[in-house]
Order: structure tokens, then C-alpha cells, then sequence
């Protein structure tokens, strides 16, 4: 673990134009890993300008350009952090995706749906907000013609088509839900993936496939047993950033399999491979 005084050493020093600083704070971040990135990331959307600036050219140059093998120090890591993952896997496939204009992209989307909330004002409240911004406003919607489409899977394409599965469109709601101070939940629900709140005293359940629909925990535990699966409550906890991102590898290994592109099928097969392996490591040290 990264400690606080050592995060904020790093921050105030973001800005200093000195060679020797710059070089310094870049060979810190890069020894951070995937936690560096993740704390460049926070400070983009800490919405300070003239940081934010600073810190997406550092993003750009520790993600560097030999992204599949960026990936997968980011898997060995262990320090995972859900959206800054989903951006490196999308360089895999598309090495000169900006990853500053998606932030950017969801950062607007955030702040439209801030302009809306108006407090006081329930969680659920505020996804209904988030609801109306996403599904209404800007069009996303599920790809239920081509589930098997590669680019359903890809934070990049999601953002250009408005169209994804979904895991793709749970985790671009997390996104935007993080943006606006709502704690929200990956759950990996078998057969559907879906977003979980656990803050209020019942927790509830939006299928970002279903344009936002709310589920209540009898309803998720009735669509189990009608698909004849283990209903068990654990199929409704919240799941790991290591679970999701490799779910998403899983997907997209099929994915590409189905479009007969068995090199890709292999990188992503390779990729759940490691964050299996990552496990075994952290599980039996």
C-alpha cells in the first residue's frame, strides 16, 4: 500500500517544470504501477486545471506505448483500480486511444448529470438522474442484435456507438456514478452482470442493460432460479476489480473467437490466464 504522505508528495509536485523533478516524479509513478496510475487519474478528476493538465501528460507517458505488455504489469501488480483497468485494456486493441478524451467524455457526462441532482435527494434518486443522462440523453443503449461484436466489450467504442453489453455499460455507470459521489458496485451476477448499491439499508440493483431498470434482491434471486442457477446471495455481492476486468477478458477471448480472429482470441485468453495466476500468487503466498 501507497501511503497518503507519499501521494500527496507526488501531487504537490505534479507541477514543477524542473527536468530533474519531472524525471524523479516519473520514476516514482512508474515504480507506484497500477497505483500511480490510479492516483493520476484521481487527480484528473480532482478538477484542478492546471493539475489535471500535468497529470494526464504523466498518465500518457507511464501508460506508454507497448500497452499489452503494460497490461499485463498491471494484472502482476495486484493494485487494481476498475476504470483506470478497462482503459488499459482497451489500449491493448487500440494502442493510440487517448484515454485523456474518454475521461474527458465521461467527465461531461458526470457533470451533466450533476447539473440535475438537485439535494436533498435519495441514492436511488440519483439514479434515476443518472438514468435519464445516460439512456435518454446520450442514446446508450444494449447491442442486443450482436452480442458476440468485439467492440461492445471496449470503453472507446462504447463512448463512439452509444451500443454495449452488459458489463460494458455497468462499468461506464460506475464511472459516471463515481464522478458524482455515489459509491456503486460491480456484481458479477451469473448470466448478467449488473450495478448493486449496498449503501442504504436494502440494497438495490440497476441492470444498465435494461436502460437502468431497478431489481430488488427477491427479483435477481427469481431470475436465478427460473435459469435453473444456484441462487445463492453471494451471486449478489459485489465483486472484485480483478473478478470484473477478467470477465471482461473472458467476454472478449469469445468474443473474438466467434468473429474467427483466434490471434486476439489468444491475447485475451492470456490475459485471464494472468489474473489467474495473480490470484494463486496473492491466495498462497
Amino acid at each position: 500500500m501507497i501511503s497518503a504522505r507519499r501521494e500527496q508528495a507526488i501531487i504537490r509536485l505534479l507541477d514543477d517544470d524542473s527536468p530533474v523533478v519531472r524525471e524523479a516524479v516519473a520514476v516514482e509513478l512508474e515504480q507506484m504501477g497500477g497505483h500511480g496510475v490510479a492516483l493520476l487519474r484521481n487527480v484528473i478528476r480532482g478538477g484542478n486545471r492546471i493539475l489535471t493538465s500535468y497529470a494526464r501528460e504523466y498518465l500518457e507517458d507511464l501508460q506508454g506505448p507497448d500497452t499489452v505488455t503494460e497490461f499485463i504489469r498491471f494484472i502482476r501488480s495486484m493494485n487494481y483500480e476498475l476504470e483506470t483497468g478497462f482503459l488499459m485494456l482497451n489500449r491493448t486493441v487500440y494502442p493510440d486511444f487517448d484515454s485523456a478524451e474518454s475521461c474527458m467524455q465521461l467527465d461531461a457526462i458526470a457533470a451533466r448529470c450533476r447539473e440535475l441532482i438537485v439535494q436533498p435527494i435519495s441514492t436511488i434518486e440519483k439514479c434515476r438522474v443518472i438514468n435519464r443522462v445516460l439512456f435518454h440523453e446520450y442514446g446508450f443503449s444494449a447491442d442486443t442484435e450482436n452480442m458476440d461484436d468485439p467492440r461492445n466489450s471496449f470503453l472507446c467504442e462504447l463512448l463512439s456507438r452509444r451500443r454495449g453489453i452488459p458489463i460494458s455499460l455497468s462499468i461506464l455507470y460506475i464511472s459516471v456514478a463515481q464522478r458524482c459521489n455515489l459509491l456503486l458496485e460491480p456484481v458479477g451476477m451469473p448470466g448478467r452482470f449488473m450495478v448493486g448499491c449496498f449503501t442504504e439499508e436494502e440494497p438495490f440493483f440497476i441492470d444498465a442493460f435494461e436502460k437502468g431498470a431497478f431489481r430488488s434482491v427477491d427479483e435477481l434471486m427469481n431470475v436465478l432460479r427460473k435459469n435453473k442457477l444456484n441462487a445463492h446471495p453471494s451471486h449478489l455481492s459485489p465483486s472484485s476489480v480483478s473478478e470484473v476486468l477478467c470477465r471482461c477478458c473472458r467476454n472478449l477471448s469469445h468474443q473474438f473467437t466467434s468473429q474467427n480472429l483466434p490471434e486476439q482470441a489468444r491475447l485475451f485468453s492470456g490475459f485471464v490466464h494472468e489474473f489467474e495466476a495473480a490470484y494463486r500468487r496473492y491466495a498462497n503466498p
